[in-house]
């Protein structure tokens, strides 16, 4: 009631502008908090789900229209790793491609250039691998490679001359484990964070839009 008889006693189109520039700040606040609030949480659920740092910063947010404020703000979060996210958001079962089995590595299979190590890999170095089937209770097929050694360190090296000729320090390792399909169970709810920013949005821009006080 105070804007409007202030309006009929002074300018209108000034006090509408007024109005108007307050409207466009408050929504374009309210949805600079909720995307930064949705990031931000889904950032936390990647963390707490134990699944990284790295692919937690996979989420980005950005504001739209871009370096500016508007009535129709709008929000956007997505994740520079959208399959990865996707498949723990979801829960999906994962079946080799190529062949029977996917060969999971272990520990002694160390990454190269941020690749992973396949199989082939070892047949392209002249490494064979030696496959041992499921047996007893062991319902996992294996891929051992013979003639190593395992360093102070953990790490598996190939056997030296030497070793070779003695025989000694040389051990078969597990490369890696065969299995027909690898389930990765739901992890992460995305859509129930994104559900949860979207209710709260009015009550941003509420909380964004000045007291009576601060536009008099």
């Amino acid at each position: 009631m105070l804007r409007v008889i202030a309006a009929l006693q002074g300018d209108l189109r000034k006090v509408m502008a007024t109005e108007l520039q307050t409207a466009i700040h408050a929504v374009s606040q309210g949805v600079q908090q909720a995307t930064d609030g949705l990031k931000g949480e889904l950032r936390d659920q990647v963390t707490n789900a134990g699944l990284g740092g790295k692919l937690a910063q996979t989420w980005r947010g950005q504001i739209y229209p871009r370096g500016g404020q508007s009535l129709n703000a709008a929000g956007f979060v997505w994740s520079k790793a959208p399959d990865i996210i996707s498949a723990f958001a979801d829960g999906v079962t994962i079946r080799s491609k190529h062949g029977r089995f996917l060969a999971i590595p272990t520990q002694y299979v160390i990454r190269q250039k941020n690749r992973r190590i396949s199989p082939a890999d070892f047949e392209e170095a002249g490494i064979p691998l030696r496959y041992i089937p499921p047996q007893g209770a062991r319902k996992v097929g294996l891929l051992v490679a013979d003639n190593f050694r395992v360093t102070s360190k953990g790490r598996a090296r190939v056997a030296s001359s030497t070793a070779l000729r003695t025989g000694r320090g040389l051990a078969s390792i597990i490369m890696f484990i065969l299995v027909p399909q690898v389930s990765l169970r739901k992890r992460l709810n995305v859509d129930g964070a994104a559900q949860k920013w979207i209710d709260r949005l009015p009550e941003l821009v509420v909380a964004a839009w000045p007291e009576e006080n601060e536009t008099s």
